[in-house]
């Protein structure tokens, strides 16, 4: 599989990369209040819910316990995702990538923003403790707090490292999807939130660098934007490297076999070798083509993790 290839997820994202954003207005009001949750995004988080639910359950789960699950983890990230953009609207009107957004375009006020994203999150506590349990349901609120008052509030705006301490909310859907299956957190789903946690950077990093005008120009701090891009590849190198060896400790300590092993050897390397083969190359271009892939390499991660454990339990 070559680094350029499209980013593949259950929906097809987007031809030739994905961005975490649309210039897209949307055309209705209930498109734009779609748009305030970020559905792309979520997607990403729920990818790695199901097979993390599958290895807690080592093979399916119940269907209605994924459903609950999979609704609870949207409509919490949605809730976090639409405050994020409550409180960016000024900076997103300076960028080009964020201009579409209906904050900024004023398809909704900002006062409804927030009661429609608080809402979703008392919704989502509830769908979560009642369908799952409340651990599930407190986690989900942890990360949308995190994500908020963390990243979105603190250090989007003061530091370099934003994404990298911010990203930790990101990875908080893992420890959902398991905590909702066996009630409680061992060392498997924190091995994953780890294995969640070093992705994030070199994945977002990889989209930054084609917009490090927009953060320049919305004075943040997004590292392409605020060092060298020799600097900005060996950041995103380092924690590749960090982020392959942790799928590898994954295999004895969530028990899994050939199957997961080999997929997270070979998407480990062409991960790696992309990473560092983008500091050859380093045009936008080419970081949009790593982050397509940075994509693919989570979904087949954890499609293999999945696979890897209807094996081995004979489903």
């Amino acid at each position: 599989m070559a680094v350029g290839s499209r980013p593949l997820v259950p929906s097809r994202l987007a031809p030739g990369g994905v961005a975490h954003g649309s210039r897209r207005t949307p055309t209705t009001v209930i498109g734009a209040y779609i748009v305030l949750t970020k559905p792309r995004i979520i997607e990403l988080l729920l990818i790695t819910t199901v097979p993390t639910m599958i290895l807690a359950a080592s093979g399916w789960p119940s269907t209605w316990l994924v459903a609950i699950t999979l609704i609870g983890g949207t409509l919490s990230a949605g809730s976090a995702n639409a405050v994020n953009m409550y409180v960016d609207r000024d900076i997103d009107a300076l960028m080009e990538r964020t201009q579409a957004r209906p904050l900024v375009t004023g398809a909704i006020k900002p006062r409804n923003a927030l009661i429609f994203a608080l809402s979703l999150q008392v919704v989502a506590f509830g769908v979560l403790w009642s369908g799952a349990n409340l651990l599930s349901a407190v986690l989900a609120f942890v990360a949308a707090a995190f994500y908020i008052g963390v990243y979105t509030i603190w250090l989007k705006r003061s530091s370099r490292q934003n994404i990298v301490i911010g990203g930790a909310a990101g990875a908080v859907p893992v420890l959902v999807g398991w905590s909702a299956v066996q009630n409680n957190i061992t060392w498997t789903p924190i091995v994953l939130f780890v294995v969640m946690f070093l992705w994030t950077p070199p994945h977002f990093w990889a989209l930054a660098v084609k917009y490090a005008d927009d953060y320049r120009a919305a004075d943040v701090p997004m590292l392409p934007s605020v060092v060298s891009m020799a600097e900005t590849v060996r950041q995103m190198t380092l924690y590749t490297f960090a982020l392959v060896v942790s799928t590898l400790v994954l295999l004895p300590v969530a028990g899994l076999g050939w199957i997961y092993g080999v997929a997270a050897v070979t998407l480990g390397a062409i991960f790696l070798g992309g990473t560092i083969a983008l500091g050859r190359n380093p045009t936008p271009q080419a970081s949009m083509r790593l982050f397509g892939f940075s994509i693919t390499y989570v979904t087949l991660l954890f499609g293999a993790m999945s696979v890897d454990v209807f094996v081995e339990y004979g489903w």
